[in-house]
């Protein structure tokens, strides 16, 4: 049971790993929603994610002789990092079974921690399921991400965290992949104060949890497909799934295109880097349809490899029209290039990239083809670029943007 005595035997034992993560005030969101909107930033936290908090709870209710036949878990790569760190604090073996989509960044980090990583499957369920057959192998004590009581409670210590440190919350937005994370923090919050609203968010690629709510049982997926590798769960956990049927307040879901906003936001707003997964509640802000609130956001991890993250920047830049590409077709004759970058200049706009194309025709007296990535402050800017170049006689077309 998840019990207000277990909550507090488990706030005292994660401060022995965790480090202070203390809430963020967001004046950024807080004008744009309209609400007085903090974060809590786990992606700060020791392992860079709040995993680390259930896997040490719950390794450290098990018996010396579960903890000497050795550790195994399934991870898409932080609650890999978290059983990995505190296995490595209590001395036992630590076999992690990662999915083979896992970022390098994650499966290095687990590495470091001692711990023997295993790729296996595309996603989650299938790493979980190999686990699982490894445990009955090898006589492993299986630690599951989050469908666990143990695990749940020891998540549910950041809602202890948020209400001691902001009493009058009125709204705590949380991941959703399996549901543990939910779990403990919506458990807890509704024993510290019944007026909590807990809502749970969800890459609308993998909602797993909307659909098993909305069934009243859990269902699984046919298949899940996200960005937010963290949360691309097929099928919540049953244990914790009346808990969440009874606290979880709603469910929102998130397009990928809404996290590739955020991070934008949250690098510029606040220069932190929060991983797909953990941007799901700051994507999540504009959905909640409340003015005037006290709304805390978590922030779950910040485990991002730099490929993934020069990737979301690019398309962030190219979604928000800060970059954006051109072709126009010009006579093949000295002048007409600098015409151009003369034009775009001349609007504030910035060239980062240029392909001059000759043999886009025969008569290359009659065009060449320039195509002219661009950089520009947002949509308007890019449309009077664009004005610019077709009143100076120009066509200029749109065309996919790359950098």
């Amino acid at each position: 049971m998840l019990t207000i005595d277990a909550f507090e035997d488990a706030c005292a034992k994660v401060r022995e790993v965790t480090q202070k993560t203390s809430l963020i005030e967001s004046p950024h969101f807080s004008e744009a929603t309209g609400n007085k909107v903090f974060f809590k930033p786990e992606n700060l936290q020791r392992t860079g994610a709040y995993k680390v908090r259930g896997a040490y709870y719950k390794i450290s209710t098990l018996t010396d002789e579960e903890r000497a036949r050795g550790l195994i878990t399934a991870s898409a790569g932080n609650h890999a990092q978290g059983v990995a760190y505190a296995a490595s604090r209590c001395g036992a073996k630590a076999v992690i079974v990662m999915p083979t989509t896992t970022p390098l960044i994650k499966v290095e980090r687990t590495k470091s921690y001692g711990a023997e990583v295993i790729l296996y499957g595309d996603v989650y369920d299938e790493a979980c399921e190999r686990a699982y057959e490894l445990a009955d192998e090898f006589g492993y004590t299986f630690i599951h991400p989050f469908n666990d009581l143990d695990v749940a409670t020891g998540q549910g210590t950041i809602a202890m965290e948020i209400v001691q440190e902001l009493p009058f919350v009125d709204y705590i937005l949380v991941p959703i992949g399996g549901g543990g994370l939910a779990t403990g923090v919506s458990s807890l919050a509704k024993i510290l104060n019944p007026h909590i609203k807990v809502i749970g968010v969800e890459p609308s690629g993998a909602a797993c949890m909307k659909a098993s709510l909305e069934a009243g049982h859990v269902v699984k997926l046919p298949h899940v497909s996200t960005i937010a590798d963290g949360t691309a769960v097929q099928q919540p956990g049953d244990i914790i799934f009346p808990y969440l049927q009874e606290n979880i307040d709603g469910i929102i879901t998130v397009d990928d295109s809404e996290l590739i906003a955020a991070f934008l936001d949250m690098v510029e707003s606040h220069k932190m880097i929060v991983e797909n997964s953990g941007l799901l509640t700051v994507a999540a802000l504009k959905h909640l349809d409340v003015k005037g609130k006290k709304v805390v956001s978590i922030l779950s991890g910040g485990n991002m490899d730099v490929i993934t993250m020069s990737s979301v920047v690019q398309h962030g830049l190219i979604q928000r029209d800060r970059i954006f590409t051109v072709s126009v077709l010009l006579p093949d004759r000295p002048g007409e290039l600098v015409r151009v970058a003369g034009l775009i200049a001349d609007e504030g706009g910035n060239v980062v990239r240029l392909d001059h194309n000759q043999f886009v025709s025969t008569n290359r007296n009659a065009a060449v083809e320039l195509r002219v990535t661009i950089e520009a402050f947002g949509t308007s800017h890019k449309l009077a670029i664009v004005k610019a170049l077709e009143e100076a006689g120009f066509k200029p077309k749109l065309i996919q943007a790359h950098l």
